[in-house]
């Protein structure tokens, strides 16, 4: 995990989040994890549908809980292309 990446935060990190508080996180820092209980700090922004952030959180979670997301541009918004625009 690194700092961009788009985690599940739900129930396998912690109760509070199960059921319909789940929640998609890119993942702005990681503390270190707690080597006697695999809990971690994590800071990142919340994701709405649209996979635009909403609010910014702080979350303590179980680590192995953490689900991995593929990496997906907000909708509307439009990769960036190198080389040169072609202009009309």
């Amino acid at each position: 995990m690194k700092s961009g990446d788009v985690v599940l935060i739900g129930a396998a990190c912690s109760v509070q989040f199960s059921r319909d508080r789940a929640l998609m996180l890119r993942l702005v820092s990681i503390g270190e994890t707690d080597p006697y209980n695999d809990w971690i700090w994590i800071t990142g922004y919340v994701l709405d549908t649209k996979g635009l952030a909403t609010a910014k959180r702080d979350l303590y979670v179980l680590r192995a809980g953490l689900r991995m997301q593929r990496r997906s541009a907000p909708a509307g918004v439009q990769p960036r292309r190198s080389g040169s625009r072609v202009t009309a």
